[in-house]
């Protein structure tokens, strides 16, 4: 059950398996079905509740303040180093340079114009106006 928890990350094989494994325990110690059984739901109702966030954190994407690379990027303004329409153009972000594209096909962005990366496709910016 652990190792199916890595393939699921449900958070819900993981715990059982862990109350399966406090039965056995208990059973290897000579205890009675009824305390067998007594132990593997009480670790269930303990595991799970603690397995749950934790499984969430890592399956939910992270915090802006916790973003890295390309995706921190997101928000960012950007100066325009080559004229930025649908289909081509470069801004600097933060010392590097980075090749962008409008949002909006009929945004054209000037050298010397601000904008705001609104996404990140592969090795390119989605710019816009921003507010």
């Amino acid at each position: 059950m652990l190792a199916g928890e890595l393939l699921v990350t449900a958070a819900i094989l993981g715990p059982v398996g862990i109350a399966a494994f406090a039965a056995g325990i208990v059973a290897a110690l000579d205890g009675s079905d009824e305390l067998q059984i007594i132990a593997f739901i009480a670790v269930t109702l303990v595991a799970i509740p603690l397995a749950r966030p934790l499984a969430r954190r890592h399956r939910e994407p992270p915090s802006p303040e916790f973003r890295t690379n390309a995706p921190a990027l997101v928000g960012e303004e950007a100066l325009v180093l080559q004229p930025v329409d649908r289909d081509s153009g470069q801004v600097k972000v933060g010392g590097d340079v980075w090749s962008a594209r409008s949002v909006a096909a009929q945004d054209v962005f000037q050298p010397g114009e601000r904008v705001v990366v609104e996404s990140v496709h592969r090795t390119f910016l989605n710019v816009s106006k921003g507010e």
